[in-house]
């Protein structure tokens, strides 16, 4: 009939009103996962100068610090490690300094550590191996120097230069060490397995077989792609192959000011067929000869021979390289730069400053430094509306300038 015709007419109607709006309707927002990134969860992390003896690491140091550290041409001069903290440079920082002319600066630093020279067979002990081993286990990134200058008063352990084949030994006993610790780790989870001691133990028994093979098959920790439970198993054990490498190819004066030398190309092969990094040419000679200078004598240096230093550039990638980042606090007493982890939510930005203002976070005031620059204060950019009240969930940015509320009473205090 046609009322039944049209009934199903409008059933149908519905239907397809219904299937549309099922179509349309948005989706429920998604919980963003904080990504856990490779290494010690702490601010507090620094950078290992590591290669083989004589091919500049501790002139290179020196350099870094202007600490003076025995740099003789002797193997293993370099025992115990040297430590050091360098000035990040930052042009923002410096702009703010200038603006707010406060009474005390503080840049943000990195921590560098110089390591004595690895020898072949360091991971079974030669040369002073085991020491020199557990100093870079210690360490959360690498400068990994590879000599491609000739010179014939500075002997090298090998005989001839040879920057792939100094590749090849030091990337072979990291790799060793860490097969090492995994082969004995393995085989004590599998008794705890057998004897059915601890089943918590259970993931990480049957994951570090996969971590295992994988070191096994000569591949970095740090190569591999890893779930987030994995990525917390292999935090607990800091492999040396899961740290982050910056190359350093130390080449003569004369190929620095060129900026050519027949290692480059295949230093940067090399580097790209295990598994990719920031390489970056320099010449400690150069470096270290300017470093004696007065600023003007070394600008005038640098512009007869065509180049610039490289270490502002050296110290920001290895900054870079550990995930760091760093957000300012500014006024008239202070501009300071405050080191965090990329990916630091507001209050544990917060706690990095005093573990009271993590404890009772109530808000963190933030603005962006280009805003600062292009609006000339700090009134115009509220203005502007570009002052920001963010909460708990703020994920803070490089270089933001924050002002933290927290609440005395909730952090504990009286």
């Amino acid at each position: 009939s046609t009322q039944s015709h049209g009934g199903r007419l409008l059933s149908l109607l519905l239907l397809s009103l219904t299937l549309h709006l099922v179509v349309i309707m948005p989706p429920k927002k998604a919980e963003v996962e904080q990504k856990i990134i490779l290494g010690r969860p702490t601010n507090n992390v620094k950078m290992g100068i590591v290669g083989l003896p004589n091919v500049g690491k501790s002139t290179t140091f020196n350099v870094l610090s202007n600490l003076h550290v025995p740099a003789e041409n002797f193997p293993f001069c370099t025992i115990d490690p040297n430590t050091a903290r360098v000035n990040v440079p930052d042009e923002r920082f410096d702009w703010l300094c200038e603006f707010y002319q406060p009474a005390s600066k503080v840049s943000a630093n990195l921590t560098i550590t110089d390591i004595a020279g690895l020898v072949r067979g360091a991971s079974q002990g030669a040369g002073l191996g085991n020491a020199f081993l557990s100093h870079i286990k210690a360490v959360d990134g690498i400068f990994h120097v590879v000599r491609t200058f000739d010179d014939d008063d500075i002997i090298h352990t090998e005989g001839e230069i040879d920057a792939t084949r100094d590749l090849d030994i030091i990337q072979e006993e990291l790799l060793l060490k860490d097969i090492e610790y995994v082969d004995a780790r393995v085989d004590e989870l599998d008794k705890i397995m057998q004897r059915g001691i601890d089943k918590s133990k259970k993931f990480e028994a049957e994951f570090m077989h996969k971590v295992q093979e994988w070191l096994h098959q000569k591949k970095n920790i740090r190569d591999g792609i890893w779930q987030m439970k994995e990525i917390e198993v292999l935090n607990a054990h800091q492999f040396i192959t899961a740290k982050p490498v910056v190359y350093l190819a130390n080449l003569s004066e004369n190929d620095f000011k060129r900026k050519k030398n027949k290692w480059l190309p295949k230093i940067h092969a090399w580097i790209q067929e295990h598994g990719g990094g920031p390489l970056i040419p320099y010449s400690a000679v150069f470096e270290a000869k300017i470093s004696e200078m007065s600023p003007e004598e070394s600008k005038q240096y640098c512009e007869e021979m065509g180049v610039t230093s490289q270490i502002p550039k050296v110290i920001k990638t290895g900054y870079h390289a550990l995930n760091l980042i760093h957000f300012f606090t500014c006024g008239s007493d202070e501009v300071k730069c405050w080191t965090l982890r990329d990916n630091t939510k507001a209050p544990q930005a917060a706690g990095v400053i005093h573990t009271d203002f993590e404890k009772g976070f109530i808000c963190a005031d933030v603005f962006k430094y280009a805003d600062l620059v292009e609006l000339k204060s700090e009134a115009a950019v509220k203005a502007a509306g570009k002052f920001m009240q963010k909460g708990r969930d703020y994920i803070v940015d490089d270089g933001d300038i924050i002002l933290f509320k927290f609440n005395v009473s909730n952090s504990g205090k009286k």
